[in-house]
């Protein structure tokens, strides 16, 4: 399954939301992969000196991603597919 990265905004000073970001996030994912849609929240990254974080998503369509971030509250800025080097086979 493909994974998606989702930009998002998080100011420096609301760095202590993330957790709960994150739970949400997890939450949504949970929600949608009980309809039709097949979605895992992986993990985020948080860059409180660009004040961005990104939420990486497993996701069947970039669309399923980006409907759980907004479902979780994350008001997404953009949606690209991610390839990590950790999942890529020798």
């Amino acid at each position: 399954m493909p994974s998606y990265l989702v930009e998002t905004y998080l100011a420096r000073d609301q760095a202590d939301q993330r957790a709960a970001r994150e739970r949400r996030a997890r939450l949504a994912a949970r929600e949608l992969t009980h309809g039709t849609a097949h979605v895992r929240f992986d993990h985020a990254i948080h860059v409180p000196e660009d004040e961005i974080c990104f939420y990486v998503f497993d996701a069947s369509t970039a669309r399923d991603a980006a409907d759980a971030a907004e479902r979780a509250g994350l008001d997404p800025i953009r949606v690209v597919e991610a390839i990590s080097s950790r999942k890529e086979v020798p």
